[in-house]
């Protein structure tokens, strides 16, 4: 009797859907001071679970739940079980629960298996792909988007007599899911999915969370994907629950009956705490690019903005006094995703394009473009892939998708010896000066070597515009930086960009 080999899978946190019904009936009758005290008690629970205060990490969130099913669903993801356990006491504790029934619930725990990397599972391998790492570490300990609309199901991948998806070989598994991940790709920036095991732990295998700011973003999604035959002939499906996030400062609002969320300028900020839970860090996580239920899937990323706004602070005042501008909130009114690839730069655009042009579909996208190194780069000198976006919730989104591409090797940022990091410059040359522009950038390259704290200057051309170009500049500190800043030969730069430029420079903290 031949057995079918399993993958392995490693397991992060555990993940708990916990969707709640009001007793109108009882809330509508109940005296002012109960109701009040509900509505205290249930804010500060919400607010305190999205704040991860329970736990050393992990992240929750609030949505009022869309028809007959339930009506609350407040979604957990915790280190450990303990730590769910906890919340659903928690709850049962504030006076609010008096007023709510259990209508369901779901418990399952992130993973990644070896459809995604066996060299993940060997021992003492380390993952060399950046996007590879990236997408294992969000898999297993992911953030919960700040999108508006969420879909929730479990689903099971099918045993029966003429389709069995356990009795396929390991390989034709694979072939099936990488299919599958394809179709997710095309949604990317569009829907993130958070994928959690349940065998073992609650009715069916897979629960499947999907976040969008479009619901029909989902539809068509899902509408694609049951052509595709792991879904058509190996998936069966439970029951689809859907509902919109609100803060937890707008229960009152929520059963009052009113809109929500009533201001949507603070919309995709009541989820800060929860991106990163107690730590509060800025990373954004989850993907759309895999969707494979669970066996498989794409990466997230970060995107960094500076060590301190403080310190960020200082430099912007320091550069406009020296008549360089340098804008909000880390260096100019948009913020930038840069990471290098090992690629060939035409096939790394022909990636690029495809993502760029979901990626136009927001009116926060200001540009993703491909810059290959000038004809002054070393041997040693990267592609970049720089996407730059009008808010950071965008921009950490983008940073995921793009993780991705092909032979990523690093994200500007990343490197934990960096004290201070990256500065990236834009320049749009005028045609006839680019000769002129790229003479200059030589004699400043030669002064740089020299610079103490200096790391590494390389100058970048877009693929698709050789007079768009991108300066990366690697640093030791921010004062080993400013002392460039600071120099005659800047200074002379300045001077000489008010000729050859077609307009005012971007200058962009990376780190």
């Amino acid at each position: 009797m031949e057995r079918r080999r399993p993958p392995q899978t490693e397991e992060g946190w555990y993940v708990l859907h916990d969707f709640r019904s009001i007793d109108w009936d009882a809330w509508r009758d109940a005296p002012e001071r109960h109701r009040s005290r509900a509505l205290a008690e249930g804010v500060d629970y919400l607010a305190a679970a999205e704040d991860a205060v329970d736990a050393e990490d992990g992240a929750s969130a609030t949505f009022a739940v869309l028809g007959h099913k339930a009506d609350l669903l407040v979604l957990h993801l915790r280190p450990t079980l303990a730590d769910i356990d906890a919340l659903e006491r928690g709850f049962e504790q504030t006076a609010l629960a008096e007023y709510t029934e259990r209508a369901d619930s779901y418990l399952s725990v992130t993973e990644v298996s070896g459809y995604m990397s066996e060299e993940f599972f060997e021992d003492d391998a380390e993952v060399e792909d950046t996007g590879m790492r990236r997408y294992i570490e969000t898999r297993l300990e992911p953030s919960i988007p700040d999108s508006e609309f969420v879909s929730f199901y479990p689903m099971d991948k099918r045993r029966g007599d003429a389709d069995n998806w356990y009795d396929l070989p390991f390989d034709e598994r694979a072939d099936h899911l990488s299919s599958h991940g394809e179709i997710g790709k095309e949604y990317a920036g569009r829907v993130t999915q958070i994928i959690s095991g349940s065998i073992g732990l609650d009715d069916f295998e897979w629960g499947v969370t999907l976040f969008a700011d479009d619901p029909t973003d989902v539809k068509d999604l899902l509408y694609e994907m049951r052509f595709d035959p792991s879904t058509s002939r190996f998936a069966e499906f439970g029951r689809f629950l859907s509902g919109r996030r609100f803060p937890p400062e707008q229960l009152e609002a929520f059963l009052a009956g009113e809109s929500i969320p009533q201001d949507e300028t603070e919309h995709g900020h009541h989820g800060e705490s929860a991106h990163g839970g107690r730590h509060g860090t800025d990373s954004h996580h989850g993907d759309s690019s895999g969707h494979h239920h669970g066996e498989s899937g794409g990466d997230g990323g970060r995107h960094h903005g500076g060590d301190d706004a403080d310190d960020d602070e200082s430099v912007r005042s320091e550069l406009e006094e020296m008549g360089v501008y340098a804008g909000q909130p880390h260096g100019e009114d948009v913020h930038a995703v840069v990471l290098y690839s090992a690629a060939d730069p035409a096939e790394l655009h022909e990636e690029v394009d495809g993502l760029r042009t979901n990626f136009d579909h927001y009116d926060t996208h200001v540009k993703t473009a491909v810059y290959e190194p000038s004809e002054l780069a070393d041997e040693g000198s990267e592609t970049a892939v720089v996407s730059l976006w009008e808010t950071e919730r965008a921009a950490n989104t983008a940073a995921g998708f793009l993780a991705d591409l092909p032979e990523i090797v690093r994200q500007a940022g990343d490197d934990d010896e960096d004290s201070w990091g990256t500065m990236g410059m834009f320049y749009a040359v005028k045609p006839e000066h680019r000769e002129d522009f790229v003479d200059t950038f030589e004699d400043a390259g030669a002064l740089l070597a020299d610079m103490e704290g200096h790391r590494k200057t390389d100058l970048l051309a877009n693929l698709e515009d050789e007079n768009d170009m991108f300066i990366a500049s690697r640093w030791d500190s921010r004062e080993d930086a400013m002392q460039f800043f600071r120099s005659d030969a800047f200074a002379d730069a300045v001077e000489f960009g008010r000729d050859v430029l077609e307009k005012r420079p971007r200058h962009v903290f990376l780190a």
